[in-house]
């Protein structure tokens, strides 16, 4: 993500500066703000001071969707996996009172590294990019890894099916948002509803929205610093991250924001298949193999098409936080049909 200059996005300058001096121990004005470019759900904002730089996360104003933007558990999961194996930046404080600002927000570490919005990872090397994608494996891994109860987390998902709870909230959450009719999302809802899956007792940590442009490497080295937007996490099932990031690697080579890795030589630039990316990652967790592969993948590019229209009605709404969030709604068209690709050639 770059930071937009001047940008500040309805964001009381004076109000602000004055609780972070009172909340955060050193902080102090004058404060220099930019909104941070990339993310189409809560806004985000790169806060300079005499005493450091901060970033601010937020939700967006105006009437939100239930459950949505829920930036507070972000703020505690990160919170709760401090030194752990898997990198987070260091949540600061969480602001609850929503007249500071207008909504709830909260202040973290700003962390100096590289993201990366192209899959195939053109600015490195072939050696740097390889040990990329395995270090995306190896936090992937790590991330379901995590023994909840001891992080304090046990308490962080409701219990039952997963992919059966997701179905209904995320298919709720379109008709909610729906501008108009979509024939292949209807055939697409139709067909997850008949064949959702048993519940396999699997449950774990999961990030929601993990992909290449939510991690920060290290300015040098193929090694991940911090896991970005946690807004979506929960107890769930583990092969539901991992169908998501192999989901939109899968993706045209030139997305809109994300640009995938269809029709590219894998091979030729170190990066692993699918197959061997999920071989990888079952060696790191214990796993022997993944059963039902086709559903996890037509569930996620689902499950992307209801963010997507989530996104283009905030456009409509007024209250979204990407100016080129208006554009979005075209494309849950085509990533539900990728979606119905796949049911038909893998299922």
């Amino acid at each position: 993500m770059k930071p937009e200059a001047g940008s500040v996005e309805q964001l009381p300058l004076v109000e602000l500066t004055a609780y972070l001096e009172h909340a955060i121990p050193g902080f102090c004005g004058p404060v220099q703000v930019s909104k941070f470019s990339g993310g189409q759900s809560n806004p985000t904002f790169k806060l300079e001071t005499a005493a450091g730089v901060y970033v601010l996360r937020r939700q967006p104003p105006g009437k939100l969707l239930k459950s949505a933007h829920a930036v507070d558990r972000e703020f505690r999961v990160m919170r709760a996996l401090a030194h752990t194996e898997v990198p987070v930046p260091e949540v600061i404080h969480l602001c609850e009172d929503r007249d500071v600002i207008g909504s709830l927000f909260y202040v973290m570490e700003y962390c100096e590294g590289r993201i990366f919005w192209d899959a195939a990872l053109p600015e490195v090397d072939n050696q740097q990019r390889a040990a990329m994608y395995d270090e995306m494996n190896r936090v992937l891994a790590a991330l379901h890894s995590i023994d909840v109860g001891t992080v304090g987390l046990a308490d962080y998902g409701k219990p039952g099916n997963y992919f059966e709870r997701q179905f209904e909230r995320w298919s709720g959450q379109y008709r909610a948002s729906e501008l108009e009719p979509v024939g292949p999302m209807d055939a697409l809802i139709q067909w997850l509803g008949q064949h959702l899956p048993e519940d396999d007792g699997r449950i774990a940590l999961v990030h929601g929205d993990y992909r290449l442009d939510n991690m920060i490497f290290h300015p040098q080295h193929p090694r991940a610093m911090a896991l970005l937007d946690w807004e979506l996490s929960t107890l769930g099932h583990p092969f539901a991250d991992l169908a998501y990031q192999c989901m939109q690697l899968r993706m045209p080579k030139s997305g809109d924001k994300m640009a995938g890795l269809m029709g590219v030589d894998r091979a030729k630039l170190s990066i692993p298949s699918e197959k061997e990316y999920i071989a990888r990652y079952c060696a790191r967790c214990g796993i022997e193999r993944i059963d039902n592969w086709a559903f996890y993948l037509a569930f996620s590019f689902f499950r992307l098409a209801a963010i997507i229209q989530g996104v283009a009605k905030r456009a409509q709404d007024g209250n979204a936080s990407s100016r080129s969030a208006a554009k979005l709604g075209a494309l849950v068209d085509p990533v539900a049909r990728f979606a119905l690709d796949v049911i038909e050639k893998e299922y």
